[in-house]
C-alpha cells in the first residue's frame, strides 16, 4: 500500500508531487554502523534529494552522555534545526539512504520535541532512486525560521522505568536487534557489552516489519507480525535496540497501528552496560 500520512509515513509519489510546496523540509538523516562500510555524509554531498539538508545523528544529540546519540536538549534540537532552516510551521520529510533503517529515529525526535508534522519517506533514497528521480549535490539555501519546542516525555523511558515495566509486566518491551543478538549468540557490536536481552521482553527485528523494497508493511500484516512474535496487543509498548535507532522503526509502526508506546533511549547500550541490570538469554 502506498502510505501518504504526512504525520508518519509518505510515498515516494507523494514528496515528488510536494517537492516545490514552499513550506517543505526534506532531511536526509542516512547513518550506518561500523560494519555497514558506508560515509552518510560523503553519500548526501554526492547525491541526494532536491533540497534535503543533512541531520546527523550524533551530532543533534546529547554531547553530555557517555551512550551513543541520547536526545538532546530540547534547546540544542531546536538551536541544531534552526541552523538548518527548519522551524515552525514546516512539513517536514525525513529519508535515510538504506530505505527505512535510521529516519525512523529522527521521526521520533520530532515527535518527542512534540513536532507532528513529520513523515518518513516509504522505502527512502534507494526507492526514490529505483524510480529514476531527480537528485541534486548542492547544498540548499539556509533560511532562518524560528522554531518552539514543547518535549513529550510520554514518549521516551529511561533505565529506572523499563527496570519497572519488566518487573511488573505492564508494558510489553519489543526489542528490534537480530535473533541473533536478542538470544545472547551473537557479540555485542559495542565492545564492553554483556550480550542477551531485558528479562521478559520479546523480539521483533526490525527488518520483519519491512516489505521486500523496503517499505513498511500494511497495518494488518504489522499486526501480525508483532502477535507472532508474543506481544500483547492489549498492552503499551516500550520500543529497544542497540542504541535507540532501529527501535524507533518499531514506534513508527505502532504509530501507524494506533498503539501506545514509549522508546528506551539507552538500549541495550545502556542495559547491557551495568552488571547489576539483570538480563536474559534464549529466544524469547
Amino acid at each position: 500500500m502506498a502510505y501518504n500520512d504526512p504525520k508518519t509515513l509518505v510515498s515516494t509519489q507523494w514528496l515528488a508531487a510536494h517537492l516545490k510546496d514552499p513550506d517543505l523540509r526534506i532531511l536526509d538523516a542516512s547513518y550506518y554502523l561500523p560494519d555497514m562500510g558506508r560515509d552518510a555524509k560523503a553519500e548526501y554531498a554526492e547525491a541526494h534529494i532536491p533540497g534535503a539538508r543533512y541531520f546527523d545523528i550524533d551530532d543533534v544529540s546529547d554531547a553530555r552522555s557517555d551512550l551513543p546519540h541520547m536526545a538532546p536538549t530540547t534547546e540544542k534540537f531546536m538551536s541544531r534545526l534552526r541552523a538548518m532552516g527548519v522551524g515552525d510551521g514546516h512539513q517536514v520529510v525525513v529519508y535515510d539512504g538504506a530505505g527505512l533503517f535510521s529516519a525512523a529515529r529522527v521521526w521520533w525526535l520530532f515527535r518527542l520535541m512534540g513536532k507532528e508534522d513529520v513523515a518518513v519517506l516509504d522505502g527512502g533514497l534507494p526507492k526514490w532512486l529505483a524510480e529514476g528521480r531527480e537528485t541534486e549535490d548542492m547544498p540548499p539555501v539556509i533560511r532562518d525560521r524560528h522554531m518552539t519546542v514543547t518535549r513529550r516525555n510520554d514518549l521516551v523511558k529511561d533505565v529506572t522505568q523499563v527496570a519497572a515495566a519488566a518487573k511488573l509486566g505492564d508494558w510489553a518491551i519489543v526489542d528490534a536487534r537480530s535473533p541473533g543478538r536478542f538470544a545472547g549468540e551473537e557479540d555485542e557490536p559495542r565492545e564492553g557489552l554483556r550480550a542477551g536481552h531485558i528479562p521478559g521482553s520479546q523480539n521483533v527485528h526490525y527488518s520483519t516489519l519491512l516489505n521486500a523494497d523496503g517499505t513498511m508493511k500494511a497495518p494488518p500484516d504489522l499486526a501480525e507480525t508483532f502477535a507472532a512474535a508474543g506481544v500483547d496487543p492489549s498492552k503499551p509498548v516500550i520500543t529497544t535496540c542497540g542504541s535507540g535507532v532501529t527501535a524507533a522503526i518499531l514506534s513508527l509502526a505502532l504509530e501507524i497501528m494506533g498503539r501506545r508506546h514509549a522508546l528506551y533511549d539507552g538500549s541495550w547500550s545502556e542495559w547491557g552496560l551495568y552488571p547489576d541490570l539483570k538480563i536474559a538469554t534464549g529466544k524469547a
